[in-house]
């Protein structure tokens, strides 16, 4: 059930020139997921009667791909064509949102700020319940370019200057403005009208709000949030900082639920991954996007894993690489060098070294020998290899698909296997070894 009293405005139209991509600054990612993603998915644990995004020109060619993955809502994308500051980008959000669309209170939130959690937007959003408005800061004793909260005696907020405009005495206050910002609807595009850009930068800044909201006696507060869920992004630098306060968050998450983490900070967690208890992660791992890994799992070093499922007990590496679509089930060992790619695995199946399995189906018990390939692929499609359960397939096997190995079935070492094997069954595909009656290394060479 949706919470028709709120509405969420996220401001997503910065140029980014500093990022130096084609590719506009929200649509990088963070842990797996694109920054603006992350901040829709944050919001909308909140169940907003509905979510607007102030896009540029360049992030509404993305309008489609946003759209299904947020395939649950009904997302209204508004475009800001002159970029004209954060004032101006709300005053374009008002003029496109009826005002019976608008929920009671609302919620300004950046599609370049990524860590921002849905408690804190929560937080900010009741405070207006005694409050006309409440802006996040955060305290920051060292230097910086964010904006800073003046305080009366009553810990009431009465403005916000921007760094570019304030004084020395003003420079040295530790309270900074995070730019997030809840208001209460009842009267917004009043209030808004009135923001003028008679500033240092000739920007219409979102921050005067406070000042003209005191001078029409509302009261304005503010809410001390944890400085690195407000951390921005507006270069490759700074989105390496954001990725690496991100991972922080996700390892220490999953530590918390019982895994173990042997070395957090070389290894990379999806924002969606799944871990079970009683895991242990070796040190420089990948493990990415829609990964399920239940209990009791080891993971050793150099593996990358995407888009797989992996059954308890099962372990898994070193040097694995578990691709998508990929379903490893109970006590499976997967070792060093293997690659799998949209395969099924079923219990106690051993793929011990340097294997390809592709579109394939392994049933119980059955042991995949070194160097083993699965050839899939025969230049225009993929074919499906099917082997049975307690099979043995010798060492530097190649099988042919689309093919079907039985039940109990050995195939001996270094062979080609292109037809079927029924159940049972023996194969051994390979080539006579003729021994000549003659040493070439020891032929006298003439020059």
């Amino acid at each position: 059930m949706s919470n028709n009293s709120l509405s969420v405005i996220i401001l997503a139209a910065g140029k980014g020139t500093r990022m130096k991509s084609d590719l506009p600054k929200v649509m990088h990612k963070v842990a797996g997921c694109e920054m603006i993603n992350h901040v829709i998915n944050n919001a909308k644990i909140l169940k907003p009667k509905n979510i607007n995004i102030i896009s540029s020109s360049e992030t509404m060619q993305y309008r489609d791909d946003i759209k299904q993955y947020h395939s649950d809502l009904n997302l209204n994308f508004i475009i800001q064509h002159e970029k004209l500051g954060t004032g101006h980008a709300l005053k374009i959000a008002l003029q496109n949102i009826k005002q019976q669309d608008l929920g009671q209170k609302i919620i300004i939130l950046y599609a370049d700020t990524p860590l921002v959690s849905s408690q804190t937007i929560d937080n900010l959003i009741t405070k207006l319940d005694n409050h006309q408005i409440c802006v996040a800061a955060f305290e920051d004793n060292e230097p910086n370019m964010y904006g800073r909260l003046i305080i009366d005696d009553n810990n009431f907020l009465q403005k916000i200057i921007e760094f570019k405009d304030a004084d020395e005495a003003q420079k040295k206050v530790n309270i900074c403005n995070s730019g997030i910002i809840a208001i209460l609807a009842e009267n917004i595009a009043q209030l808004v009208s009135k923001i003028d850009n008679n500033n240092a930068s000739k920007e219409y800044y979102l921050t005067q709000l406070i000042e003209i909201a005191n001078k029409n006696n509302y009261k304005c507060s503010y809410q001390i949030i944890d400085r690195n869920e407000v951390v921005g992004v507006n270069d490759k630098i700074e989105l390496a900082n954001v990725e690496k306060i991100a991972q922080k968050i996700i390892s220490h998450k999953l530590m918390k639920q019982g895994v173990t983490i042997i070395n957090p900070e070389s290894s990379f967690f999806a924002y969606d991954v799944k871990i079970g208890k009683n895991c242990v992660i070796y040190p420089n791992n990948y493990i990415g996007n829609d990964v399920e890994i239940e209990n009791n799992v080891i993971i050793n070093s150099f593996s990358h894993i995407v888009g797989a499922k992996i059954g308890s007990n099962s372990n898994i590496g070193p040097f694995a690489r578990i691709r998508p679509e990929t379903l490893i089930e109970d006590s499976c060992k997967i070792g060093n060098f293997v690659e799998i790619k949209k395969s099924q695995i079923a219990k106690n199946v051993k793929i011990s070294h340097l294997s390809y399995i592709g579109d394939s189906e392994i049933n119980q018990n059955s042991n995949i020998g070194a160097g083993v390939v699965t050839c899939n692929f025969n230049g225009k499609k993929k074919f499906k290899t099917k082997i049975g359960k307690n099979s043995f397939i010798g060492s530097n096997s190649s099988l042919i698909a689309p093919i079907e190995i039985g039940h109990d079935v050995m195939v001996g070492a270094g062979s080609v296997i292109n037809k079927n094997i029924n159940d049972k069954n023996t194969a051994i595909a390979r080539s006579k070894q003729v021994n000549l009656n003659k040493n070439y290394f020891n032929n006298d060479k003439k020059s």
